[in-house]
């Protein structure tokens, strides 16, 4: 069986480059349509801002992986940041969220904490499995993608629909 490298995974990076900058400008979409709505509620600012913050973390990990002549090492250690930096971030405004404003909904709030962290954690274990040597990181890091996208869609869904109920 043959190494993986960063470059088998360029259709895939690629791809998710493609598709981030879209959906980061349907977020935008959703503000800018839905601003009045979304200023009313506290707790929805800080979620659309996590959305775009999600979305850039993706389009940083997509660029990472795109880079050429990286070692495991180097991608390993840039993409473990980017994770550790979006899980203090993503987590740090989630907490403040929780304990800060009266939410309608504490449980559908609660299952948006666990996606978000579904999407991060993986960018922590993937960069460190690659700057070890395992390969199998790169999967954990495509699975935190994955993830994230489906973080992402949802909060774009209710900055877009929900908030028009």
């Amino acid at each position: 069986m043959e190494a993986l490298t960063a470059g088998d995974w360029g259709a895939f990076y690629t791809a998710q480059l493609g598709a981030a900058a879209p959906l980061g400008g349907l977020v935008f979409v959703g503000l800018s349509l839905n601003l009045k709505k979304i200023l009313s509620y506290a707790w929805l600012p800080g979620r659309a801002l996590l959305a775009l913050i999600v979305l850039i973390a993706i389009l940083i990990i997509s660029s990472f992986m795109l880079m050429p002549g990286q070692s495991l090492t180097a991608l390993g250690i840039e993409i473990a940041a980017v994770g550790v930096l979006l899980f203090l971030v993503g987590s740090g405004m989630e907490v403040y969220a929780l304990r800060k404003i009266n939410l309608q909904n504490r449980q559908a709030f609660i299952f948006n904490v666990v996606l978000l962290e579904f999407g991060i954690i993986p960018f922590i274990v993937g960069g460190l499995l690659l700057q070890f040597g395992m390969e199998r990181g790169f999967y954990w890091i495509a699975a935190g993608v994955i993830a994230s996208f489906i973080k992402a869609v949802m909060d774009a869904w209710v900055l877009l629909v929900e908030i028009n109920r």
